[in-house]
């Protein structure tokens, strides 16, 4: 498994962070985690090919993480030559359905109807997706939006689990207990800290319950960015962390 973390910042305009978008390649499958702003053409600038995605999964609906879906099905249609002929499958919590009903009422009916096969569902708590003959989907509810979850992915004994946008949750502790990879998100410091999102610390608490192998942090606002971030997780999580760039990648 690889993962390529695409976008690495927030809602707050950054130099050289842009909005969430994580690619994971497995097996047969290239899994785009999140679309947010800035992510497409971010994709170029990486020499990622974003062609080759099969599947999209959405953690939730602010723009910061699905901006950016519009121009990527656009991309796909007419941004190409030849036009995207293979299928993708767009995935989400309950409710994406509705969000990209709503999309082709703004930008035009292609969003659902590009000239390639595209799917969309909506994920349940207890569903386990096979997206090839090895790779698994599963989401689990976290605290953050009405619709948030966090993804794990799994291919054999190996598992990535990503937070999405989250708040303190012991529940997803349990949930992505044992992962190979935590990619947890690490938005505020602890003089900022809201129910919403995770400090440094509360990320460091969450990969220790979870005994994650490698913890990956993204989604810094630029405030936590003035603390020591890998210092504080430490107090609490003693295995290898990371504090990702748009553009850094592991394979594992």
């Amino acid at each position: 498994m690889k993962l390529t973390t695409i976008g690495t910042g927030t809602a707050a305009p950054h130099p050289t962070r842009v909005g969430s978008a994580h690619l994971v390649a497995a097996g047969t499958v290239r899994l785009l985690l999140d679309c947010g702003s800035g992510a497409v053409h971010r994709m170029a600038n990486l020499g990622l090919d974003w062609r080759s995605i099969t599947h999209v999964a959405l953690t939730h609906f602010h723009a910061d993480h699905i901006a950016d879906l519009p121009l990527l099905v656009m991309g796909w249609r007419w941004g190409q030559l030849p036009p995207r002929s293979a299928p993708v499958t767009i995935y989400g919590p309950p409710g994406t359905g509705a969000l990209l009903e709503r999309m082709a009422a703004v930008y035009g009916t292609w969003m659902l109807a590009p000239g390639f096969p595209l799917t969309v569902h909506d994920l349940g708590p207890d569903d386990v997706i096979r997206l090839d003959d090895t790779v698994t989907l599963e989401a689990c509810p976290v605290p953050h939006t009405a619709e948030s979850v966090a993804y794990s992915i799994s291919e054999g004994a190996t598992r990535l689990v990503y937070t999405g946008d989250t708040g303190e949750n012991e529940a997803l502790g349990v949930w992505a207990r044992g992962c190979t990879v935590l990619l947890a998100e690490c938005s505020l410091p602890d003089a900022m800290a809201i129910r919403e999102h995770l400090t440094p610390r509360q990320a460091g608490a969450l990969a220790a319950q979870a005994r994650c192998a490698r913890l990956v942090l993204t989604h810094f606002y630029p405030p936590v960015e003035a603390v020591d971030i890998e210092g504080e997780v430490a107090e609490l999580y003693a295995g290898s962390t990371v504090c990702a760039t748009d553009g850094w990648s592991i394979d594992f």
